[in-house]
């Protein structure tokens, strides 16, 4: 009988992965804290892939996110590194600046008085 031993899992290298630096992070959280507060949002998932970072945010935690704000590097030059998209998959907004794009959820930080 011969035993074979597991095959390993390849794991990227810290280089190859993209994510959220710490100042990103304290901005997204910002916002998420603040909209966790107006009870509007639950849950939260972050994953670091290859070619994106993905901050999703959910409303609860069986759900799908009702938003994403993704890092994609290789679009640095082009319509910018930040995006925000909706439940469908639409872009909210994308730019260069992470602050600038996070401004889409102000607005929904603005209810009216009873």
């Amino acid at each position: 009988m011969t035993i074979v031993p597991p095959t390993p899992i390849p794991f990227p290298s810290p280089d190859e992965v993209v994510s959220f630096q710490r100042q990103e992070l304290g901005l997204i959280l910002s916002v998420y804290g603040r909209m966790v507060a107006a009870g509007e949002w639950r849950d939260y998932g972050i994953a670091a892939m290859k070619d994106v970072a993905v901050f999703s945010i959910f409303r609860r935690t069986a759900e799908v996110p009702i938003y994403r704000i993704e890092k994609r590097p290789k679009l640095r030059a082009r319509q910018g590194i930040y995006a925000v998209l909706g439940e469908g998959g639409q872009v909210l907004r994308r730019g260069h600046e992470l602050d600038i794009v996070l401004r889409v959820f102000e607005r929904k930080m603005i209810r009216p008085i009873d």
